[in-house]
């Protein structure tokens, strides 16, 4: 709706705390009275600036098993099933092209929600075609018109853009929300925060 406050909700589908956000955020942010830009990105490239070859949750194994644990109670608590998929973190580079190409046409929630859920409620690889093909149809898409656009120069140009964005606001991690006013929360436990103030205008 216009005339409301937007916050951004930058978002890595590889990210288990970016999917409890995300299935739970729009109900929030309709009842806190503010607009969502949802905005797909990668952190394999800013992490790979921290001299990082993969996420910090496999490099420092202590971190990621307390990662698993805390997003199966947060799961929990939100009556949502979660599970571990086998392989993490997973290639996400074809399902962000997708998801940023659909963010224009409005489709890009639905679909990372569907994809959200094959990969951490399934335990499905989201490089995988025919993951990538339900989630399309689920968004009210035509995989075999869609799919193509993982592969599209425009689509890749764009998102190396919203990376090197990403990367000049200071994001690092996901989910990363950012007021109007630039204020930045980073987490699943700062939503409501980052709403908060973003309904206020901070």
């Amino acid at each position: 709706m216009p005339n409301r406050p937007v916050l951004d909700f930058w978002y890595e589908l590889a990210s288990p705390y970016a999917c409890l956000s995300a299935l739970r955020i729009e109900k929030l942010a309709e009842e806190a009275g503010v607009n969502l830009r949802w905005r797909p990105f990668l952190l394999g490239p800013i992490f790979a600036a921290q001299g990082w070859n993969t996420s910090p949750f496999d490099l420092y194994p202590a971190k990621g098993r307390y990662m698993w644990r805390d997003t199966a109670r947060r799961a929990r608590k939100q009556g949502i099933d979660f599970v571990r998929p086998a392989e993490f973190p997973q290639n996400s580079l074809a399902a962000t092209r997708l998801a940023l190409a659909g963010r224009e046409e409005g489709w890009a929630p639905a679909f990372s929600k569907a994809l959200f859920r094959a990969q951490f409620g399934e335990g499905l690889n989201i490089a995988d075609e025919a993951v990538l093909s339900a989630a399309l149809k689920e968004a009210g898409r035509d995989p075999g018109a869609t799919l193509p656009l993982a592969r599209n120069d425009e689509i890749r140009a764009r998102l190396k853009a919203e990376i090197e964005y990403a990367k000049s606001l200071g994001i690092f991690g996901a989910p990363f929300f950012i007021t109007e006013a630039g204020e930045p929360f980073w987490g699943d436990d700062h939503l409501e925060e980052a709403l908060e103030w973003a309904r206020e205008g901070r």
